[in-house]
């Protein structure tokens, strides 16, 4: 049986994440700021659940939580992460920089790195980071969002170089649209323009995404699944863009 800790699980990917193993029989380490939320998805699910109310920005808290784990880890989802705002860099909220750094690069930094040993101990284990397609691909106003995700997906292939010799996995998926709560939180709950971003267009769900994360989870062992950039069909590339006279 494996044992799937699960970052921001208390609602879209991280939530949908939970509900994919838990039909496989895993038992789950549900990671939130929102316990509440946690303790009921844990209750519906009907599975052995170890529920811990985390704010991956506090670093001790981290390191307790990971430590606190009944049970041997095999797969660690970085998944909590956020986008704040859609400013231009130089309009832009330093607060809001500063939120995304903390979230998307320093709490999966500290997640991985309290993890990432026992994996080595015990020669197994799978970390998947949750990337996005903006760090590939620049768009208007994704200045430092983009920059984290460009971040963990470099971070992926490192730990992949540094893991070499072992059988633990890495694997970042890389998202495009996806509706979910991500919009709102990105625009401080403002539901009408998170709304705007997906209209007229059909965008991936959050299953969507959680099959992508289960099955690189349980190709056969001596595979790794280095990367999955997934998008809806209604999104492509940007054009360059160019500014004339």
């Amino acid at each position: 049986m494996k044992t799937v800790m699960i970052t921001g699980a208390s609602s879209g990917i991280g939530e949908a994440v939970a509900r994919r193993f838990a039909r496989d029989g895993a038992r789950l380490v549900l990671a939130a700021r929102r316990g509440d939320r946690l303790r009921d998805l844990a209750r519906e699910l009907g599975r052995e659940a170890h529920v811990v109310e985390l704010d991956v920005r506090d670093k001790q808290a981290v390191r307790a939580a990971v430590d606190a784990i009944p049970w041997e880890l095999d797969v660690l989802v970085n998944n909590a992460g956020l986008a704040a705002g859609l400013a231009p860099a130089a309009r832009t909220s330093l607060d809001d920089w500063d939120a995304m750094i903390d979230t998307n690069v320093r709490g999966l930094v500290w997640l991985t790195h309290a993890v990432l040993p026992g994996m080595v101990a015990r020669d197994r284990g799978h970390v998947v980071n949750m990337g996005s397609i903006a760090g590939t691909y620049p768009y208007p106003g994704g200045n430092v969002y983009g920059a984290t995700k460009a971040f963990v997906a470099q971070l992926s292939l490192n730990l992949r170089a540094d893991l070499l010799g072992t059988r633990v996995r890495v694997t970042n998926i890389e998202p495009g649209m996806v509706e979910t709560e991500f919009s709102v939180v990105r625009f401080g709950g403002d539901e009408a323009r998170a709304k705007e971003v997906y209209a007229g267009m059909a965008p991936m769900s959050a299953d969507d995404v959680a099959e992508a994360v289960w099955w690189a989870t349980s190709v056969p062992a001596h595979v790794n699944i280095n990367r999955i950039e997934l998008m809806p069909v209604a999104q492509a590339f940007s054009p360059f863009a160019v500014k004339r006279g």
